[in-house]
């Protein structure tokens, strides 16, 4: 009887963990973004000052739940000698938000050639992509019609994409990303199912 019970528990108080990377340039503002979901969205999670966050060197993790799912959240290093690591995490990821810094119009072409290059790979075939046009605060920043038509990547073609301007210093636009990356995730369960583990 007692195998039964707890059966039923684990059953309906289990959550379906979706994978969810960070990625994009150094400076772009991912652990920031990183932060500021989990202080909008995270059940009693004060977090740290934005202010004293640092560049990520290896990688942070992070988790939230949204209703029945729980996402966990990489943070990966944006630093030419760490975007290494990246394919490391592709066969596990459901989904990928990548963050570009609007305001640096420098590195922009830069940016997008390693979008480009990281969508490329056939481990992230079909997975839903969510682009967030960062920093739309500061004043130097670039209109997001513009990244929009820049994005013409044919391995966007046959994926859910969204881009979304966003300020993750204000938290702006982040909790509109999440929750449509949380659809996303569900409706491409088939093609990449979930890890199932028990509520902690």
């Amino acid at each position: 009887m007692f195998s039964l019970v707890y059966g039923l528990w684990k059953y309906w108080f289990r959550k379906d963990e979706y994978y969810v990377m960070i990625l994009g340039l150094d400076n772009a503002g991912k652990t920031t973004y990183l932060e500021k979901c989990k202080q909008l969205m995270a059940r009693g999670y004060s977090g740290i000052s934005l202010d004293r966050i640092s560049p990520t060197v290896g990688m942070n993790v992070g988790r939230i739940d949204v209703s029945t799912i729980r996402l966990i959240f990489w943070d990966v290093g944006g630093q030419q000698d760490l975007q290494t690591l990246w394919e490391k995490y592709y066969t596990e990821c459901h989904a990928i938000i990548y963050v570009v810094d609007s305001s640096d119009q420098a590195r922009m072409d830069e940016s997008l050639h390693i979008l480009e290059r990281l969508l490329g790979s056939d481990h992230l075939t079909g997975i839903p992509v969510l682009v967030v046009a960062n920093k739309r605060d500061k004043e130097s920043c670039f209109p997001s019609s513009d990244l929009k038509a820049r994005l013409s990547f044919p391995s966007l073609k046959n994926r859910d994409c969204l881009v979304l301007e966003a300020s993750a210093y204000k938290g702006s636009g982040i909790q509109d990303g999440i929750e449509w990356l949380v659809q996303c995730v569900q409706l491409n369960s088939s093609a990449r199912p979930p890890h199932l583990r028990e509520v902690s």
